[in-house]
């Protein structure tokens, strides 16, 4: 997940526009932005933007003119990591140095409080706007993000149109298949998405009470294999399935022990790409963990 990359970072620049303490913030923002009627054709629209931020990929390739993308990041490509790989092959890409991001000339720099802040002082002193896109962890945050970006790519109203189509689709998914059972998303590591995560909104949408929550766990903690194994959730929530290739930090999710305890029938899988970003696809991931515990269930009568 996104958010064991996160680390703090002063940015004091006017033209930035800050990771958001609280919701307030945001309510902020959008009252100043969208206080009177924005009309896409009085907007100046950029025309060489970078995207630092595979998030920010995502909302660029749904809301802007290909033309306007001067580069996305390289993860873009990845089907393992990014919901846009197809579309990203046709689009630009950037490693991400600080010369070749000065090469590029870009007038408009998506990037993310958690990398690349060493970059900001170079661009703010050749005057290119920036936007720090904090990470979503909640519906209200990814309708956040949509709107931010959508209106600095000149297209308010794509992303009003977006945001309609995500609410009209969580409003018509099926009735939660959890019936409060537990769950934990858990990771390589022994990490563990908790309160306030993106996940744990997921979760709760889907009727599974998160294991975290009765932990008292943040956002993102580590649980031991021993104290998984203990509290024995009745799911485990989880990005892919185990292959032979992976890392031993991704293994121990296939451990005897773990697998005794919370059976390969008791795993749900949720494609990475729709964990990683507060995406506009955020209810089919909700989607496909229903349909993961309807089969549970099904195979279970």
């Amino acid at each position: 997940m996104l958010e064991s990359l996160f680390s703090s970072f002063d940015r004091g620049n006017r033209d930035t526009i800050r990771r958001p303490l609280h919701r307030l913030a945001w309510l902020f923002l959008f009252f100043g932005l969208f206080l009177s009627p924005l009309r896409s054709e009085n907007l100046k629209r950029p025309s060489r933007v970078v995207s630092l931020n595979l998030c920010a990929d995502e909302l660029l390739v749904a809301l802007a003119d290909h033309s306007q993308i001067t580069a996305l990041t390289r993860y873009a490509r990845d089907p393992d990591m990014s919901l846009i790989a197809k579309e990203a092959q046709s689009l630009p890409f950037a490693y991400g140095s600080a010369e070749e991001l000065l090469r590029l000339h870009p007038d408009l720099v998506i990037t993310s409080s958690y990398s690349h802040a060493e970059y900001l002082p170079l661009l703010r002193d050749r005057k290119v706007k920036i936007i720090d896109l904090p990470l979503a962890n909640s519906v209200d945050d990814i309708i956040a993000q949509i709107r931010v970006v959508a209106l600095a790519v000149g297209y308010p109203e794509r992303g009003e149109k977006k945001i309609r189509e995500m609410q009209a689709a969580l409003a018509h998914l099926p009735a939660p298949a959890g019936q409060g059972r537990s769950a934990a998303y858990y990771q390589r590591q022994g990490y563990l998405s908790g309160t306030g995560s993106l996940v744990d909104d997921m979760m709760t949408r889907a009727g599974l009470k998160n294991l975290a929550t009765r932990l008292n766990k943040g956002a993102l903690s580590r649980l031991s294999l021993e104290e998984i194994v203990t509290y024995r959730p009745d799911f485990l929530i989880m990005g892919q399935k185990a292959n032979p290739s992976q890392d031993m930090g991704s293994l121990m999710l296939q451990h005897p022990f773990l697998t005794k305890a919370i059976p390969e029938a008791h795993r749900l899988f949720i494609p990475a790409p729709l964990t990683l970003c507060g995406s506009i696809h955020y209810p089919e991931a909700i989607k496909i963990l229903d349909k993961e515990l309807e089969t549970i269930d099904n195979a279970q009568r």
